[in-house]
């Protein structure tokens, strides 16, 4: 049964809240319940961002994360020391190690460290660093299918920004490939 509850986390600008929204979207394609909650630090890019994502398989009652979440997707070093405590025992984080060589400190939950940028720059384009953490989330946790990510973008972009799904496709699957 399916009832994540994650947190993303980031400087504004970093694409956590897209990231946060195509997991919504891709819940929603695949009938599931969701919820997307955003918090925006004083400054919208390069301020703090981080966002609250819930699927699951029965009603949400709160869209709320309270020290409860299955998976904290973090993208800077702020945001690991704000958000590491609130993964519940047993819960998984995903972390920037492009940007953040702190490690994990709590030894109850399993940490995965990405090199998000690296695989974004190698790909030509450091933008892309929140699909390679998306597809690291989606490699671990199985949410949502990777083919219904790839359906919301082309719904997300549409026709208009058609030309930048095979990027985001590819840093989605080199995202998957780092944490296999």
């Amino acid at each position: 049964m399916i009832n994540e509850k994650i947190i993303c986390a980031g400087f504004g600008g970093q694409g956590v809240m897209s990231l946060g929204k195509l997991l919504a979207y891709a819940g929603m394609l695949e009938e599931k319940e969701v919820s997307w909650l955003p918090s925006y630090g004083p400054e919208m890019r390069g301020g703090t961002a981080n966002c609250s994502v819930m699927i699951s398989e029965k009603m949400i009652g709160s869209p709320v994360i309270d020290k409860d979440a299955t998976a904290a997707i973090i993208m800077n070093l702020p945001s690991l020391d704000k958000f590491e405590i609130d993964v519940k025992k047993d819960g998984i984080i995903l972390i920037n190690s492009s940007l953040i060589e702190k490690k994990a400190q709590r030894d109850d939950i399993k940490a995965y460290y990405v090199p998000a940028n690296e695989i974004a720059n190698e790909l030509g384009n450091t933008k892309i660093a929140n699909m390679v953490m998306l597809g690291a989330y989606i490699q671990l946790l199985h949410p949502v299918t990777m083919d219904t990510i790839k359906e919301t973008l082309q719904k997300v972009f549409g026709p208009t920004k058609a030309k930048f799904i095979p990027l985001n496709e590819a840093a989605l699957l080199r995202g998957a490939e780092s944490v296999k």
